[in-house]
């Protein structure tokens, strides 16, 4: 079996927080959120990562981040392109967005040959994260009854931001810990120790418990995921192509939910205690930077993540 890999989604150029956020510096040495978490994979078991990032920022990106962090594990790179389709599509006039983040994933199907995970390049996941999902995808290969596929989950009240909205998948899980269902919510706000979603811009808003398991994008496949995401891909352009043909997204959790619902996956949903820092916003950088000093102070992290 092959030992699993890393992809790291990090095509997004970060509009809300106002530049590219994945670069950004958090650390004392120039470190960005992404060497703390490849530092944390590589400690888990991880040797291999896959950037996900754009053409045009390669050159950028290797230089801020990717040569460093081949000090540690071996760097591959995949493309994001809009025009990355199958047959017989073709970008719609005035389309710009990036068609989501199972079109992201696939942008890595020639570099990734067995298990893999996927995070954001702009959250902190914790190392506890990784040791779980490293151990599940090396343990658990597809079944003939259905694939095996895992997923972190945070408690939402550990992952919302005091500076504005969030996305995030809302999950079901069932008694066995195994998710019965995932719906993406892409407005959510903190609400004291709660938090309350909105489906209609702000207009009305619903109560979510602060200890709602929740999806931070932290997943992990086998293989057949790549394979099932081809086929689905197709589907999904011509639906959205005649529905919202600028602006719709194929996000992971859909092709997830489709999985569940035809019964041909299982998702086990590893419960994480770890808090979340991400920088959403740009207000959110000076509580990141905090969190990672004192993490740092404590010891859980060198002041140099690749020289030590």
């Amino acid at each position: 079996m092959e030992k699993p890999v890393l992809v790291v989604l990090a095509a997004g150029m970060g509009s809300r927080y106002g530049g590219l956020k994945q670069m950004d510096a958090v650390g004392e040495h120039g470190q960005s959120i992404i060497d703390y978490s490849i530092y944390d994979a590589r400690r888990a078991g991880f040797e291999t990562v896959v950037f996900v990032i754009k053409k045009e920022m390669e050159a950028g990106f290797r230089q801020a981040v990717g040569d460093r962090i081949s000090r540690g594990v071996q760097v591959r790179y995949a493309f994001q392109s809009l025009d990355d389709l199958p047959a017989g599509f073709a970008v719609p006039d005035g389309r710009v967005k990036p068609w989501g983040t199972t079109h992201a994933v696939l942008a890595a199907r020639n570099a990734v040959n067995g298990p893999f995970a996927v995070i954001n390049a702009d959250d902190y996941y914790g190392p506890e994260a990784f040791r779980m999902i490293y151990d599940y995808l090396s343990s658990h290969p597809d079944t003939q009854e259905a694939y095996q596929y895992a997923m972190v989950g945070y408690r939402l009240g550990n992952t919302v931001t005091e500076h504005g909205s969030v996305a995030r998948g809302v999950c079901e899980v069932d008694g066995g810990g195994f998710l019965r269902d995932i719906v993406e919510r892409t407005c959510i706000e903190k609400d004291g120790a709660d938090a309350r979603f909105s489906v209609d811009g702000g207009a009305s808003w619903q109560p979510l418990s602060g200890g709602t398991p929740v999806s931070m994008n932290f997943w992990g496949f086998q293989h057949s995921f790549l394979e099932e995401a081809e086929q689905a891909f197709p589907r999904f352009l011509e639906r959205i192509l005649s529905e919202n043909p600028e602006k719709g997204e194929f996000y992971l959790p859909s092709l997830v939910s489709e999985l569940l619902e035809r019964k041909k996956a299982q998702v086990k949903v590893l419960t994480c205690g770890e808090k979340w820092f991400g920088v959403t916003y740009r207000e959110d950088k000076p509580s990141v930077v905090n969190a990672l000093r004192e993490k740092t102070a404590s010891g859980q992290y060198p002041e140099n993540l690749w020289d030590s």
